[in-house]
């Protein structure tokens, strides 16, 4: 039960990303992981290269100025002399680089390991310049990551002529096409996943009584096109070609439109969850038999006009006409993969329309093929429109997270735990009904008894609700932990009937200006509230950078701050600060200003909370953690998603230790 659940919450929702960028600085006990060293080539008498050698510590990366975008921050080179005294001509040249797949950006990325080398070209504008300044600004991570930067100064008239530099600066011009790929497991891990969903989505699809009579029909025109046995499965592996390369094309339309990442920065805005909701909910009602949504019948007689010339043109045609007469089952799965695979960046579309494409694909070549395998085929009935219904309330329970997402940035309570779990109760209780066939819906065939596979279903659906009901009274619901709102978003936190002052549970009295955080602990959601309470008890700080509608965030507060030994530190040992970024909450007037870091202007505290962690951190995502002293010196490295428990005690164990030295 557990998998499938995961399965289908998986597939239609990709989760916020997190970082993990973390600025450069000499706290105690820290040593830096990168050192430079610079000399100067000369080209000729106008040009020079500004060489910078990194040696980098064992195991720490630093990003390429190549590295993809949405994940660890690249390389950059820049100048305040740059258009006055010289010109700088394109990217600098790089040494071997590696690359390796990230699962915290799920993307590829391009690093220096070990050591780089790389030559910025730049172009005097004046004769007389013998001394110029170079700025460079980039990220090595590690388990944690580390923002680096600086000026370096390079004096001219010491520089070696290019002809007299060794094999490996000379390489270094190609380094472009030398990189290496790291294991390729890990590589093609995230990619792979989202393969596969897409697979089990495509064959869902195809369980639709939109798409599965066709095969037949399908393997009817193949049966009397095919003059010969050998034909037959050419044509038949050309028609699965075709639907494959129809879908992945769409795919790579979504990706030339929307870009690699712009719609990774939607995953917290509320009205792209709203819009997301609304779409899943216009899915869900088609499915359940309200209506269809369906392309203009034209479109469908001209792909069949197209389909009876015969040949290989014809094939395509037909496959076409596949895609455009199923659309109305297909369509709405289709959209909600699309939506998600395109939050999640990259090629991700691609990937997603290939495994969908695949999985119809596949039965109909080989039904093409093979006639007599149709023998073998479970006649078409009611049970297609069985699995069309259950596709519609699986598609409207999801719905209800991204408006959930919503209402969690805009702190409306309007969709709080208990009524989300409600919700939800409703929607997969009907499910059950409807399976057990108690409930009967506008297509559905006349039902004498139902199916082995239809009562078992409906028993693991019974089950899935009788297991939501005690989350109404304060159940922590681990199986879905991070989907529905958060313990502390809720109604009653306390379960119902009990609050924290009345019905039993212990009475604690609030320090002034704090709240109740996850597991009742203290929180300040003002820095410098926070900051002088710590000062007055004398406790380090744990500043909290997170967000109302951060995935990764609830998971932590769940199952890592849950943790006895990790709570009571939390509880007793520092003094929590959470400062949400996306809080929509207006700053006053006076108080608003333009970000030196952005150049936008500060309108909410939830900007002013995100362009501190900017400008101070130089991180810009969610869940980020930092341990400060009362100088607001860091008392050890930063760290960000970190699910395994022992190493979080141990990282707040660390800085604890620093502060009482």
């Amino acid at each position: 039960m557990k998998k499938i659940i995961s399965l289908i919450i998986t597939l239609f929702v990709f989760s916020a990303t997190f970082s993990q960028d973390f600025s450069l600085n000499k706290d105690k006990g820290f040593k830096e992981p990168v050192t430079w060293t610079t000399h100067v080539e000369k080209i000729n008498d106008t040009e020079y290269y500004l060489v910078f050698k990194a040696k980098i510590k064992d195991k720490w990366h630093l990003y390429s100025q190549y590295n993809v975008e949405g994940a660890s921050l690249p390389l950059e080179f820049s100048s305040e002399q740059a258009d006055s005294l010289f010109t700088i001509k394109g990217k600098a040249l790089e040494s071997k680089t590696h690359k390796a797949y990230s699962e915290t950006w799920k993307k590829e990325e391009t690093f220096f390991s070990k050591e780089g080398t790389l030559k910025q070209k730049i172009k005097l504008l004046k004769n007389d310049v013998t001394k110029v300044r170079m700025s460079l600004f980039g990220q090595v991570c590690k388990e944690a990551c580390i923002l680096v930067s600086g000026d370096f100064d390079f004096d001219l008239t010491k520089a070696i002529e290019v002809t007299k530099m060794n094999t490996e600066s000379a390489q270094i011009s190609s380094s472009k096409k030398s990189n290496i790929v790291k294991p390729k497991e890990k590589k093609d891990r995230g990619l792979l996943t989202l393969f596969l969903l897409s697979f089990f989505a495509g064959f869902a699809a195809l369980l639709t009584p939109c798409v599965f009579p066709m095969i037949p029909m399908t393997v009817s025109f193949f049966t009397k096109q095919s003059k010969s046995k050998a034909q037959g499965i050419r044509n038949a592996i050309i028609y699965g070609l075709s639907i494959i390369v129809l879908y992945v094309l769409l795919g790579s339309v979504v990706v030339w439109a929307f870009g690699a990442d712009s719609l990774n920065i939607l995953a917290a805005n509320p009205w792209f969850n709203i819009a997301f909701f609304l779409l899943l909910l216009i899915f869900a009602i088609s499915f359940l038999g309200a209506f269809e949504i369906i392309l203009p019948s034209s479109w469908a007689n001209k792909m069949d006009s197209k389909a009876d010339k015969g040949g290989v043109i014809g094939i395509i045609f037909m496959a076409l006409a596949l895609a455009v007469v199923s659309f109305s089952c297909t369509g709405p799965i289709v959209g909600t993969a699309l939506v998600a695979a395109a939050t999640k960046g990259g090629i991700a579309p691609i990937i997603s329309m290939f495994g969908f494409s695949l999985a119809i694909a596949l039965p109909f070549a080989l039904f093409a093929a093979f006639p007599g395998w149709l023998n073998s085929l479970p006649k078409s009935g009611g049970w297609l429109n069985t699995v069309k219904v259950v596709l519609g309330f699986l598609e409207l329970g999801l719905a209800f997270k991204f408006l959930s997402n919503a209402d969690l940035v805009w702190d409306t309570h309007w969709l709080e735990r208990e009524m989300f779990i409600a919700i939800w109760i409703a929607i997969f209780g009907t499910m059950a009904f409807y399976l057990f066939g108690k409930i009967k819906l506008p297509h559905d065939s006349p039902l004498t008894h139902i199916s082995v596979g239809r009562l078992l279903l409906g028993i693991l659906t019974l089950t899935f609700v009788i297991y939501l009901i005690p989350g109404l009274w304060g159940a922590p619901l681990k199986l879905i932990s991070g989907f529905p709102p958060p313990m502390h978003y809720s109604e009653s936190p306390y379960g119902i009937g009990f609050s924290k002052r009345e019905g039993g549970i212990l009475q604690e009295k609030l320090p002034e200006g704090a709240v109740y955080g996850p597991h009742d602990i203290a929180s300040f959601e003002d820095y410098d509230q926070g900051l002088a309470y710590a000062k007055k008890v004398g406790k380090p700080i744990l500043l909290d950078f997170t967000g109302k509608a951060c995935v990764n965030c609830r998971k932590m507060e769940e199952q890592v701050w849950s943790d006895p030994k990790i709570l009571q530190i939390l509880k007793n040992d520092i003094v929590l600060i959470s400062l949400y970024v996306d809080l929509v909450k207006p700053l006053p007037k006076e108080e608003q200003y333009i970000s030196e870091t952005t150049g936008k202007k500060i309108r909410t505290y939830g900007n002013k909370w995100s362009d501190f962690q900017m400008k101070k951190y130089k991180a810009n995502a969610q869940p980020y953690y930092v341990l400060i002293n009362h100088n607001e010196e860091n008392l050890n490295l930063y760290t960000s998603y970190n699910p395994d428990i022992d190493k979080y005690y141990n990282w707040l164990k660390e800085g604890i230790g620093n502060f009482k030295k």
